[in-house]
């Protein structure tokens, strides 16, 4: 979520209302944890709780991207077998491929990895691409 955040200027959230019990005030991604909630970007793990100590998968980082792309259209579905179509990150994915955000994560092009972990790296990338 930081990371996402700053790439979209660091804005203040409209509100201080915090419904996760594991995200203090005093945490370093309060702010961007509030503004991505109120931008619908995430909602948490569950209604309470976010998450804050768990890594974020591949899936998961495309997903809060498109969704703070406000999930546009894409012409064709996801290339990768390993992104089935009922997979939550499906439409997502399918929109970053044809925004060359992604070409997935072997040579042949045909596996994305939705569930590893998502490196910093990785991360950065996917924003890099998005944003230019």
């Amino acid at each position: 979520m930081t990371f996402l955040w700053r790439a979209a200027g660091s804005q203040e959230p409209h509100t201080d209302q915090n419904v996760f019990t594991d995200v203090k005030e005093t945490s370093p991604f309060y702010k961007a944890i509030l503004w991505a909630t109120e931008m619908g970007i995430t909602s948490g793990m569950t209604d309470t709780l976010f998450g804050i100590d768990m890594s974020c998968t591949r899936g998961q980082a495309v997903t809060f991207i498109y969704r703070y792309a406000h999930t546009p259209e894409y012409t064709n579905g996801a290339v990768f077998k390993d992104v089935p179509e009922k997979m939550f990150c499906y439409k997502a994915v399918s929109w970053a491929v044809e925004q060359d955000i992604t070409k997935g994560t072997d040579k042949a092009g045909t596996l994305f990895s939705p569930n590893a972990f998502c490196t910093r790296g990785q991360i950065v990338t996917f924003l890099y691409r998005y944003q230019n």
